[in-house]
Order: C-alpha cells, then sequence, then structure tokens
C-alpha cells in the first residue's frame, strides 16, 4: 500500500453521501473545488508525481492524468482505513466497481462523491478503443480490490506475482497514454519490469507501516518453510528474504532501463529514469543497511529526489546534466 494521506472533514469516507441540500452559491463553490481536487490530491500524496504530471504529460492529458493518480490515491487511502471492517471495504471496493461499470456501459449515477467524480469525467472523456487509459483503470481496480480483500491474510507467491503483474500494467499503460501518446513504444515483457522493480521496491519501503495495519508483503511459503510469521521483520529469514527482492528488483530496473531507452518520445524516458532511481535510492538505502527494514524512509526523501532528477537527466543526454537542463525540475521537486 502507499503512503497515506489525511483528507478534511468529519465525514466517514465509507458513509454514503447525502443529495440535493446544497445551496445555488454553495454548488458553485463546490463545483470550484471539485476542479481542484484532482491537482490538490496528487499534489499532497506525491510532489515527483504532481511535476512530472504538470511538466511532462502532454499538455491536452495533464487534468486527466491528476484525476487518474488521485482517484486511486483516494481509494487506496479508503482502504487503508486502520479501523475499516472487511465486509465494509469490500462494500466500499464494489460500489467503485460498480460505478466503472456503469460508466462504460453509458449509464448515469447520481448521488456520487467528489472524488467518484473523477472517475466518470475520465471514463467519460476516454473515446478510444482498449486506450493505456481503460487498462489502467481496469488493472488499478483489480489491484484495489486484492488489497480489500488480502488485509491480515498471508497472500501466497502466485498472489504477489499477480499483484505486481496488475500493478505494472497499470501503470506502465498509463505513462505511455499520457506522456508521449503518439510516438512509439517497444511491445514486450520487458516493457513492464521497470515498474515491477518499483513495485517490488514500494513494498519493501512500505513493509513496517504495512504490516502494522495488516498487509503482508511475504509470501505465505517462505513463512511456512523458515518458520517465521509475517512480523518477523528481525528475523534473519526475513532478511534474506529481503535480500533476493532487491536483488530481483536490480535485475528488473535494469532490463527496464534498457527498455525506455527504446522508447521514442523524451519526456516519457526523462519521465521514466526519473521514476526508476527515485525507487533505487530506496534500494541503496536497503543495502546499506544490511538488509534491515526501517519504518520511516522520508528522511532521505529530498536527496532522493534531488538524485533522480540528476539521474534521469544524466540518462537522457548520456552525460552528467548542466544546470539549465536541471532548473526546469530541480527546485519543484524539493
Amino acid at each position: 500500500m502507499s503512503v497515506r494521506l489525511l483528507f478534511p472533514g468529519k465525514r466517514s469516507l465509507f458513509r454514503e453521501p447525502r443529495i440535493g441540500q446544497q445551496s445555488l452559491g454553495a454548488e458553485v463553490q463546490s463545483s470550484r473545488a471539485r476542479a481542484s481536487l484532482p491537482a490538490s490530491i496528487t499534489r499532497a500524496a506525491s510532489r515527483q508525481t504532481y511535476y512530472t504530471i504538470r511538466f511532462l504529460v502532454d499538455r491536452d492529458r495533464v487534468q486527466n492524468a491528476y484525476r487518474t493518480y488521485a482517484y486511486f490515491r483516494w481509494v487506496d487511502d479508503c482502504l487503508d482505513q486502520p479501523a475499516s471492517e472487511r465486509d465494509q471495504r469490500l462494500r466500499f471496493i464494489r460500489r467503485q466497481q460498480a460505478l466503472m461499470s456503469a460508466c462504460y456501459e453509458g449509464r448515469r449515477i447520481n448521488g456520487l462523491r467528489d472524488e467518484e467524480q473523477m472517475l466518470v469525467d475520465l471514463i467519460a472523456s476516454d473515446d478510444e478503443p482498449d486506450s493505456g487509459l481503460r487498462s489502467y483503470i481496469g488493472n488499478m481496480m483489480l489491484v484495489m480490490l486484492f488489497d480489500a480483500q488480502r488485509r491480515e491474510q498471508p497472500i501466497s507467491q502466485t498472489d504477489l506475482d499477480e499483484y505486481s503483474r496488475l500493478l505494472a500494467t497499470a501503470v506502465t499503460e498509463a505513462m505511455h497514454y499520457f506522456i508521449g501518446h503518439d510516438d512509439a513504444s517497444p511491445q514486450g515483457a520487458a516493457r513492464y519490469l521497470a515498474v515491477t522493480a518499483a513495485h517490488i521496491t514500494h513494498m519493501l519501503r512500505d513493509t513496517c507501516e504495512d504490516t502494522a495495519i495488516g498487509y503482508y508483503n511475504i509470501p505465505r511459503e517462505y513463512l511456512e518453510s523458515h518458520g517465521i510469521g509475517p512480523r518477523d521483520l528481525d528475523s534473519q529469514a526475513y532478511r534474506d528474504w529481503v535480500k533476493g527482492r532487491v536483488q530481483l528488483a536490480r535485475s528488473c530496473f535494469e532490463t527496464g532501463r534498457e527498455y525506455l531507452a527504446q522508447a521514442q518520445n523524451r519526456r516519457c524516458r526523462l519521465a521514466g529514469y526519473a521514476y526508476m532511481a527515485r525507487f533505487e535510492g530506496v534500494l541503496d538505502t536497503i543495502e546499506a543497511e544490511d538488509y534491515w527494514l526501517r519504518a520511516d524512509y522520508t528522511c532521505k526523501r529530498l536527496d532522493t529526489a534531488r538524485g533522480a532528477l540528476r539521474a534521469a537527466v544524466s540518462l537522457l543526454f548520456r552525460r552528467s546534466p548542466s544546470a539549465a537542463e536541471l532548473q526546469a525540475f530541480s527546485d519543484r521537486l524539493t
């Protein structure tokens, strides 16, 4: 799971909204708030994502890119509420699945939350059959369903692999849909490996936080064969598993980097390189600390963001970046 956000207001994230009680002035204010909501959620959750969208996404797709990130950021945070019950989470995600299906079928749904309206607007804007956006929405909805079901349940290696496959497919297709949409990009298994590596790293980074609320990122078979529990993060067996995952992520990143070098669009390559370098910085920290997973990696965030940009531009230009090349992005990442 991802880093949690705090949203303003006292209304339960799971309670149905009340309809038809706003004045005209309140409706105007609400409309303006809805228009700014996607960018606000994105910026609060990830400054790197926010500025990647703002400066690298195709100009006519910026607002939808914010909606794409923000909607699933909101869904993820709803599912991660510490006090939520399994039935509650499943009702919520099934509501989102029903909304998705209704939108693709052209049916109108009333009484939506502002966050749900982002999904409606996204699907309404997509007139391409089998688009990267549709792939993202469908696969991410399955990722969210998996998370709603797996809490407090150790998962199998097969489930873990499928989890990463769904997320890697979603994020990769979204990247190519929003950045350099009309430019060619290679197909094949290597297409998804950079995001697969990022997801492996993401789960290692968030292991302590996830474990505390019942999301176990280590496969059930490994726990059983080594006689440890999902919360035994300090055991040697758990650290050995972390080492293996770091090595796998490194390998996937290397192949993913070769794939990105073949992408035609320069903005897409820059976004991909920065994305990879950010997570490779986390792998560097895990290795330096002998595979002990820490509870908080935020103290590394500033250096990682700067390092990600420098590494990305170096790869893009095949040399060390000049001050002018860094200027457009570096201040905003910090």
